[in-house]
């Protein structure tokens, strides 16, 4: 596994050392001892999958509060996504600074958001598969979330949003 430091502190993009032969390529998607290694959490309470059926679904940006706060480790099997981390840790050096980056399954990469960060992301194409795994259990009363378009941040999303749940869309705004 290739792990790369975001401008956001603690949020990494890992992408697979890709093992070539004639048959294609082999690699990991996931390993304790290298995620521990660089530090990260290594606990898996969930893994999910969502699907959107139309290019520029947006769904985000999500966290869980604690003690519920949860990792997330989020790849694009099928489709492609823009895929955003805001970090809302106050005691962050990148506190309300976001990243983006393109997932898909010809790229492989997956994104690691941890503790505290939210996270959110628009289809790029139609029929896009994304999963990702999560340190904690969904908890309903720890959810919570961030406007899209919320002024603190200024998220540079690449394509307009088509279909956003009414939820998405009424999270307050977000005082610093």
């Amino acid at each position: 596994m290739i792990f790369t430091q975001t401008k956001l502190a603690g949020v990494h993009v890992i992408d697979i050392a890709r093992y070539q032969d004639e048959r294609g390529y082999f690699g990991r998607m996931w390993c304790e001892r290298e995620l521990a290694a660089q530090g990260l959490s290594t606990r898996i309470a969930q893994v999910n999958v969502a699907v959107s059926q139309r290019a520029g679904t947006l769904r985000g940006m999500h966290y869980q509060r604690a003690p519920f706060a949860e990792v997330k480790i989020v790849r694009c099997s099928r489709g492609a996504v823009y895929d955003v981390i805001v970090d809302l840790r106050p005691s962050s050096p990148t506190y309300c600074q976001w990243v983006g980056i393109e997932l898909n399954p010809e790229n492989g990469s997956m994104l690691y958001a941890p503790e505290g960060c939210a996270h959110g992301y628009v289809s790029l194409r139609d029929d896009t598969e994304l999963s990702y795994s999560t340190s904690q259990f969904y908890a309903p009363e720890a959810a919570h979330g961030v406007r899209f378009d919320d002024p603190a941040f200024d998220i540079r999303w690449p394509v307009a949003a088509s279909i956003i749940s009414a939820q998405d869309c009424s999270w307050p705004d977000f005082k610093k």
